[in-house]
């Protein structure tokens, strides 16, 4: 129920300074690859909590995701570059990836 929730308030933030940039680029890639390793390092950090392992994968991807919001919620500022879907949505995409190649590890 949470998470839908969440959703929706992300969705319907309505951020004003929203960013213009491109799917391909330099700092997507940083995106994807740094939200990848923090996955696996909150997978790991959460398995030596001895959590099961379906704990473990959800608190590693949400773990990634809290930096990439966070990220994207300082870009939002009027001095910053500006909310990018597109940096969050990279973001995402290497968590779940860290999250696949940690869970692959095990």
């Amino acid at each position: 129920m949470r998470a839908p929730i969440l959703c929706v308030v992300l969705l319907c933030s309505g951020c004003a300074h929203v960013a213009d940039d491109k799917w391909t680029g330099k700092d997507k890639a940083q995106h994807y690859f740094s939200s990848a390793v923090l996955a696996a390092a909150g997978s790991e950090i959460s398995q030596h909590q001895n959590n099961s392992r379906g704990q473990n994968l959800r608190f590693g991807f949400l773990f990634s995701l809290s930096f990439g919001v966070g990220k994207e919620l300082y870009d939002s500022r009027s001095a910053g570059s500006g909310w990018s879907w597109k940096d969050l949505s990279w973001d995402v995409a290497g968590a779940a990836s860290g999250i696949a190649l940690w869970n692959l590890s095990q």
